[in-house]
């Protein structure tokens, strides 16, 4: 069992990240990316996703990154799946658990899996049967908790009705998502608050883009809370192609530096980490998004 001061960091950096990039990497790079996380300590790594590589092209090639992984004993490396298809691919490719991804809002749900969300709900449930009968644990996203780039602010209520809903339908854990990075650390703990009264907040996981700068104040806002599950993906790789100015995902860097600061355990090597987000930006050839990492590089120069 894990401590009360011990913080779970899902890494989203290889799928979330990485999916937003123009210029698609590699498997190989790909799976090195996967390798380096790992060795920094991060024991679950969204390593990619089995959707229509006419949707998102840059995950085109997830199956043989995952064949090209060298896997740590300990580490889950998981896939999102947006369908019984989906988690047929994923599991040829041998990932330990799928994620499912619905919307608290519904013209998001439109425009980016083009259905509503009782009907991405109804489209979930062959997958979660499968899964069920496999023994593969499956994870719950909800975009949009805090704003909607087409409808603007989001009843938490409404949250909290769709995270029971996927919590009751098999989902282990419901990972709520600030998907265009509008949310403020009262907005954030208000959020909890209300989808706490529906779901266990041992069960909720914490996802924010950057937009607005206040991502680690809204994560710090959750801690206090009782959420003890933080996504974030390494040098702030990310964004959302169907949320037209969001910001990328906060930075694993910058969220280990949080969760040392505040006394919470992480398992997480800070300078292995730095040294994996400064790689991928140079093959990204693109700024870390990481202040934490521009801080310590920066003191590496200095020194």
């Amino acid at each position: 069992m894990e401590q009360a001061n011990f913080v779970r960091i899902f890494e989203v950096g290889p799928r979330d990240g990485l999916q937003n990039e123009k210029n698609p990497l590699t498997p190989q790079l790909k799976a090195e990316l996967v390798n380096r996380l790992a060795a920094a300590g991060l024991r679950h790594i969204e390593s990619g996703s089995f959707v229509s590589p006419k949707w998102v092209p840059q995950m085109a090639n997830s199956d043989e990154v995952f064949q090209l992984i060298e896997r740590r004993g300990g580490t889950i490396y998981s896939a999102l799946t947006p369908n019984l298809k989906g988690y047929q691919l994923a599991r040829a490719a041998q990932a330990d658990e799928v994620a499912v991804f619905a919307a608290a809002s519904e013209t998001f749900s439109q425009k980016n899996i083009n259905c509503s969300i009782e009907e991405s709900l109804d489209r979930f449930r062959p997958l979660m049967e499968a899964a069920q009968q496999d023994g593969i644990p499956v994870r719950g996203y909800i975009s949009c908790v805090l704003g909607c780039p087409y409808e603007g602010a989001v009843d938490p209520s409404r949250v909290a009705e769709l995270a029971a809903s996927l919590i009751a339908m098999g989902c282990y854990e419901v990972s709520l998502g600030d998907t265009i990075g509008v949310g403020t650390p009262n907005k954030a703990a208000r959020l909890i608050q209300a989808v706490s009264g529906l779901v266990d907040t041992k069960r909720l996981a914490v996802h924010f883009h950057d937009t607005y700068g206040q991502a680690i104040a809204n994560i710090y806002a959750c801690l206090e809370e009782g959420v003890r599950c933080v996504d974030s993906s390494v040098a702030g790789l990310g964004g959302c192609p169907y949320a037209p100015g969001a910001g990328g995902n906060v930075a694993t860097e910058d969220v280990v530096y949080l969760l040392q600061g505040c006394g919470y355990e992480t398992g997480v090597d800070l300078n292995l980490l730095s040294e994996c987000g400064h790689w991928i930006s140079l093959q990204l050839n693109r700024p870390t998004g990481s202040k934490v990492a521009t801080a310590l590089n920066g003191q590496c120069a200095r020194q």
